[in-house]
């Protein structure tokens, strides 16, 4: 898997996560900018995703198994999703915070994957 876009991602998703917290912390729930800026990392782990099981495809294959590998990009691909979702639920800050924990979560996920590609 390419080590540039799980960095990419891992550093656009603490970035977001920042930002939301921020936001977070100043009160505020997300805001169509923050929205955006989950649109960016979503894309960038749609890149992930399609990346991922093109090398699978391919023949190569992830030290730890390829099914928790595919499970895993997945769940990185989901992750902002699902938390924007959620914050569009909640108006409030906790909107915000939903968000950043969720960023949070994705940039454990990309250590985690690159874990399990590289064993």
């Amino acid at each position: 898997m390419l080590d540039a876009l799980t960095v990419a991602l891992s550093v656009a998703a603490l970035a977001l996560a920042a930002w939301c917290g921020y936001a977070a912390f100043r009160d505020q729930p997300t805001k169509d900018w923050h929205f955006i800026g989950m649109a960016v990392v979503t894309v960038l782990a749609l890149a992930q995703l399609v990346t991922g099981i093109v090398q699978l495809a391919l023949g190569e294959e992830a030290d730890q198994g390829s099914v928790i590998f595919i499970s895993y990009l997945i769940g990185a691909f989901v992750a902002i999703p699902a938390a924007g979702f959620l914050s569009l639920s909640e108006r409030t800050r906790w909107g915000s915070v939903t968000v950043a924990a969720g960023a949070v979560v994705l940039a454990v996920l990309e250590v985690r994957l690159y874990d399990i590609w590289k064993a």
